[in-house]
């Protein structure tokens, strides 16, 4: 992978100067994953934030982004 794994938000905010690419968005869900549970969440408390209602993605891609979430928490463990 060409990006490390983010440890802190504003390592996740600075990839926004990034050109976006699968290996990009892989980083970042990685780098959430890994700053959630360092703060004690859990995969209920992280999905359910995934899935809620919001105006950037439709309730399909919410789904379909909250799958990922869960695959990456799991490879975490």
């Amino acid at each position: 992978m060409n990006y490390p794994i983010p440890d802190s938000p504003q390592d996740i905010l600075a990839l926004q100067q990034r050109p976006v690419d699968e290996e990009l968005v892989a980083a970042a869900i990685a780098g959430v994953v890994r700053i959630v549970r360092a703060q004690g969440q859990s995969l209920e408390e992280l999905t359910a934030q995934v899935l809620a209602d919001d105006s950037m993605l439709n309730q399909h891609q919410r789904r379909w982004l909250s799958q990922l979430v869960t695959q990456a928490w799991e490879s975490f463990s």
